[in-house]
């Protein structure tokens, strides 16, 4: 054993030993002024032969008699006191002071002429230091003790400044459940540095190697600008090993104080593959606030979040219509603390049905429209396709013509990845809707727009929801094929794009984001099951009726074009009027011709 091993053995003996304390204490103590009496002297006399050592002996006596004395009278060797509480720190001082005092009578009085004038004016000084150092030394060498034997040892991915930060966060707090047992970084020259003490135990590809030597029981990634091929290797290594992952904030807001709730752990947006779209809030403030603002489906999870997001831009009205009472219940919830459902813009109604889409637009007259109404789970509407055509098709053409006559200047519809090239009935359906919207930004010439994306982490029915749900049931999770890719993003920033697609958005557009790399969701799942144990099961069911392999963002006739936003494309959409799928007089007057329009033309 090496000779910092054979120390922290002495310390955690010492610290489990506490009856030792006391008699160890004294002397510690009594050392103390053996040492500050020479050296007050020397300072004053650099040459020991200038020095009268044999007076120095009894002053040295007398002084560690009555620390002694004095110690015991105040309860220093008594265990009274709160080890290395400032009251035991207090009576110190007031021992250490005392004594330079009578020191300082004395050296004026025949009988202490030989004792040096530094003595009393540096010794209790010196002496002070170490009695008062050595407690506070004391003291936390047992916190470190108790931190090491409650607290779990854990291995940092980054010796940067991220890195940094979060092994002084848990050297310094006791409190923290982790303590850092070693550090590995992507750049080879940190290799075998110590960071706080904190060895470097090699770089990122060793990292196996490096949870094995240090016996870390968790990892913490602080490489916040990483990119995500990084982030998935460590993610990877971690999982094999079967401990938790944990990762820091981004790096924009590390400028902020870090703190232990900052450590979380990695979730699926983690390993997205794309860094997080910023939008201008200046641009969509000045959309938003002081206007009348619609948003349809405003239950479902993309309008019930994009309610949360535009109501902090203070509209005049935010009308939220829904036909699911009970998602309007949520929403009010989330955005008022009550749900009464005495607000008059909870409006409860179903976009099929045309002449209450009328209604409420006459009545709340909005001047900008979310809508986000539409059946999506691709399945089912395989199934029901019938379905899709009422509320997908006809339900946004209610919407598109009640905005058109009441004037309503911007329309977001709500889109899907499934546009593009359409296979499915809801790519289909949605694809018409793109078209449709463009016609009546052609008719108005207003900023009629679309936006499209791919799955949303966390709505209802995602993917992820539907692994977190089976995982709960003991699995197994179920995959269509090994291969099948998917484009994810945020909610968050899902409705973010949605909102800002209003703000920058010409008429007839189709706004895409930039969704990155598609994750393959077997991967995904299999990081499911490896959180629990026994490993949850994969089964692959093989692919349904109207999916696709690999989802696409664009189809084969369009061009990626980001005139705007480095994050988002503008993709011009060819019209599609009303009348072109039978829907005539607000009736569809040819439900055949819609039908066969909905399976052979949307992408015409």
């Amino acid at each position: 054993m090496n000779f910092g091993g054979k120390v922290r053995d002495r310390l955690s003996r010492l610290t489990q030993q506490r009856h030792n304390r006391p008699r160890t204490q004294t002397v510690v103590d009594v050392l103390a002024w053996v040492v500050a009496i020479p050296v007050a002297t020397l300072l004053r006399f650099p040459s020991p032969a200038e020095t009268n050592w044999s007076i120095g002996v009894w002053v040295v006596g007398a002084v560690v008699s009555a620390q002694i004395i004095l110690g015991l009278g105040l309860g220093l060797y008594r265990r009274r006191l709160r080890r290395g509480g400032s009251e035991e720190l207090l009576r110190v001082a007031t021992v250490a002071l005392f004594i330079g005092v009578a020191l300082g009578i004395v050296v004026r009085t025949d009988f202490g002429s030989g004792i040096r004038y530094s003595v009393p004016a540096l010794a209790p000084y010196f002496a002070g230091a170490i009695m008062v150092g050595s407690r506070v030394l004391w003291i936390r060498s047992i916190r470190r003790q108790r931190q090491l034997e409650t607290s779990t040892p854990l291995l940092v991915v980054g010796a940067g400044d991220a890195g940094y930060s979060a092994v002084r966060l848990m050297l310094d707090d006791v409190r923290t459940p982790y303590h850092p047992v070693g550090l590995v970084d992507d750049d080879p020259l940190k290799a075998n540095l110590r960071l706080l003490g904190v060895p470097v135990l090699g770089t990122v590809p060793e990292l196996e190697k490096a949870i094995e030597k240090s016996g870390a029981r968790a990892v913490l990634f602080a490489i916040p600008s990483a990119d995500i091929d990084l982030v998935r290797f460590v993610d990877a290594v971690v999982a094999e090993c079967q401990i938790p992952l944990f990762t820091l904030p981004p790096v924009t807001k590390l400028f902020a104080t870090l703190s232990l709730t900052d450590i979380r752990p990695v979730t699926e947006s983690d390993l997205l593959g794309r860094p997080t779209s910023e939008i201008d809030t200046e641009a969509l403030a000045s959309l938003i606030s002081g206007k009348r603002v619609m948003v349809t489906g405003a239950g479902g999870s993309i309008g019930s979040e994009l309610c949360r997001q535009l109501f902090r831009y203070e509209p005049s009205a935010l009308i939220m219509v829904d036909h699911d009472e009970s998602l309007l219940v949520d929403v009010q919830l989330s955005l008022e603390g009550r749900a009464l459902l005495d607000d008059p813009n909870l409006v409860l109604a179903d976009i099929r049905d045309a002449v209450r889409v009328e209604e409420i637009f006459e009545r709340y007259r909005p001047e900008i429209v979310f809508h986000a109404a539409a059946l999506k789970h691709l399945t089912l509407l395989e199934r029901f396709p019938r379905e899709a055509w009422m509320t997908n098709v006809m339900g946004t053409i209610h919407v598109l013509r009640a905005a058109q006559r009441s004037g309503v200047t911007t329309f977001v519809n709500i889109s899907t990845d499934k546009a593009a090239d359409p296979k499915s009935v809801l790519g289909s359906s949605k694809r018409i809707t793109e078209r449709l919207t463009a016609h009546f930004a052609e008719a108005t010439g207003m900023k009629y727009v679309s936006v499209r994306f791919g799955n949303v982490l966390g709505s209802r029915g995602s993917v992820l929801t539907i692994f977190k749900k089976q995982s709960e049931l003991g699995g197994p999770l179920t995959v269509t094929d090994p291969g099948v890719t998917r484009y994810f993003m945020t909610v968050q920033e899902a409705t973010r794009l949605t909102a800002f697609a209003g703000a920058i958005g010409s008429p007839g557009e189709v706004l895409v984001l930039d969704m990155g790399a598609p994750v393959r969701i077997a991967d995904v799942a299999r990081r499911f099951a490896r959180q629990y144990s026994p490993e949850l099961p994969v089964v692959f069911t093989g692919l349904r009726v109207g999916e696709k392999m690999h989802e696409s963002l664009f189809s084969e006739t369009e061009h990626d074009l980001r005139p705007v936003h480095p994050l988002v494309s503008h993709v011009p959409v060819p019209p599609l009027s009303p009348e072109a799928i039978g829907f005539e007089g607000g009736e569809l007057t040819d439900p055949i011709k819609g039908a066969h329009f909905l399976n052979s033309v949307a992408t015409s």
